[in-house]
């Protein structure tokens, strides 16, 4: 990964927080809760850049809608978080698989 990479990498990222906060701010909690989980749950697809934008999206649909962040999601945030990356392995499945385990006993 060259300086560059790097460098784009940070002004993605500024521009993908900067759409965030311009969300409503119950948008806002939902979509930090939602990224600590998946950060802590690590799975493979966060690292292509594509799942925390189209949450972004998502919700930015829901705002033009008019709808609530919870009439997109339901109350229970992580069940949610799961339900996007229940076809997506994580690293932690990968670690299990590497070390000859079972990958789906990381996650139930």
């Amino acid at each position: 990964m060259s300086i560059q990479d790097i460098i784009e990498g940070k002004k993605q990222w500024r521009a993908h927080m900067a759409r965030v906060k311009a969300l409503p701010p119950d948008y806002q909690i939902v979509y930090k809760e939602m990224q600590k989980y998946l950060f802590k749950v690590g799975p493979v697809s966060l690292s292509d850049g594509t799942l925390l934008p189209g949450i972004v999206d998502f919700f930015e649909e829901g705002v033009a809608e008019g709808k609530g962040v919870l009439e997109l999601i339901g109350t229970d945030v992580a069940a949610f978080c799961d339900d996007l990356i229940k076809d997506s392995p994580t690293y932690a499945d990968a670690y299990q698989e590497s070390i000859g385990g079972d990958p789906g006993a990381t996650r139930k």
